[in-house]
Parts: structure tokens; C-alpha cells; sequence
């Protein structure tokens, strides 16, 4: 299953369109178009080449952001783009801002996918950082599912399932 498909039974995409005020087949489709950027860009940071040793495998702030960045639990950012209330998105930027590195790049993707998909600039950039949190939040479901076991500080969940979706998304 790709991770489009999960953030769809997730309801991740549903309530993304309903808070964007859009159908879901357009939050589906820009959805769709700019995964590819977030899971890149959280490869890059999975590999960035770190100078110091990194416990958690390279994903330092990546991890920091997914696992408790912005005072959200593990799970606590997909159940905030699940829940009722508006999305507080300083989360999502603030992994959007280790992924990419700067919010000009957050810019050029939602460009490049407005360009490629006909959607609205403005539509892409707010839903990004929404995105970013959801696909987080359900990375750090996951690792925490996974981790569960006690696992060893040297062994990464979060690694884990970035390379299978990574993997997954190659296949394509």
C-alpha cells in the first residue's frame, strides 16, 4: 500500500480537504503530487551526511520534529490534522524547515507542483505544512508501534519506515 493510500484511510486527505475548504479529489491529487517532495526531502535529511555521530541514524532534527518537535506527542501530529479544530501548522513548518532547509524551497515545490498539476499556488502552500504533519504523524505511529519492543538507541524505526516508503515509491 503507498503512502498516499494510507494517509487516504488514515483520513488524513479527507480532513485536509474539508479544513482547505476543496474537494477531496483535489486534496487527494495535490496530495499525490507533493509526497514525492516531502519523502524526498525526508530522505535527504535521513542521509544528510552528518559530521557528528547521530544516534537515530541521521534523521537528528528530522526525528526531533516527527518524535516531539513543537510540544506533539508521537502521535499528536496526525491526530491534530484528523481533529476538528483547525490545524496548528508550526509543527508541519518546522519539519518542513528540516526537510528542505529554508521556506524558499517549501515555495519552489508548491511552484513546481502548481505548474505540473493546474492546482492553486496558494492552496499547495497551506497544505503542505499540513501534509508534512500528517505523514510525520504517521511515520511516528509507526516507529513508536515498532519500537515498543525495546528497542536499542542504535537501531532506527523512524529509518525503517522512511526506506519503505522510499522503496515503495520507487517502484512505482
Amino acid at each position: 500500500m503507498s503512502l498516499a493510500q494510507m494517509l487516504q484511510q488514515s483520513g488524513a486527505i479527507t480532513s485536509m480537504a474539508s479544513e482547505l475548504g476543496i474537494d477531496e479529489g483535489t486534496a487527494k491529487t495535490a496530495a499525490g503530487a507533493l509526497l514525492p517532495a516531502i519523502v524526498a526531502g525526508m530522505g535527504r535529511s535521513a542521509t544528510g551526511g552528518a559530521t557528528t555521530p547521530d544516534p537515530l541514524g541521521g534523521l537528528g532534527g528530522l526525528a526531533g520534529a516527527i518524535l516531539g518537535g513543537s510540544g506533539a506527542s508521537a502521535g499528536g501530529l496526525l491526530d491534530a490534522v484528523l481533529g476538528n479544530s483547525p490545524t496548528p501548522t508550526a509543527a508541519g513548518n518546522d519539519i518542513l524547515g528540516n526537510i528542505f532547509g529554508s521556506k524558499d524551497v517549501s515555495r519552489s515545490v508548491a511552484s513546481e507542483v502548481a505548474a505540473m498539476t493546474g492546482l492553486d499556488e496558494g492552496l499547495l502552500k497551506k497544505m503542505l505544512p499540513i501534509l508534512a504533519m500528517a505523514v510525520a504523524g504517521y511515520m511516528a505511529k509507526q516507529a513508536t508501534g515498532a519500537g515498543t519492543g525495546g528497542a536499542a538507541p542504535s537501531q532506527n524505526p523512524l529509518g525503517g519506515i522512511l526506506g519503505s516508503i522510499v522503496g515503495g515509491m520507487m517502484k512505482r
